[in-house]
């Protein structure tokens, strides 16, 4: 494995949540900086140590609730 991405969604009070779409791996951060750093400290906690992939990808969903009237 070279990677784990992480679904990304952004919470009414502005913080971020994360979770990993393969691994039983969540985070949250208040910015996104804080998220990066707290995506970083959850893969190298989940996997023993050598075993982390190279890369983490954060994948943020954007969703936006439009009134019709």
């Amino acid at each position: 494995m070279t990677e784990v991405v992480f679904e990304v969604t952004q919470e009414e009070d502005g913080g971020f949540s994360a979770a990993a779409l393969d691994h039983g791996i969540y985070t949250h951060g208040e910015t996104w900086d804080e998220l990066r750093e707290m995506a970083r400290d959850a893969v190298k906690c989940h996997f023993q140590e050598g075993q982390a992939p190279g890369t983490i990808r954060l994948h943020l969903l954007h969703v936006e609730v439009l009134a019709v009237a």
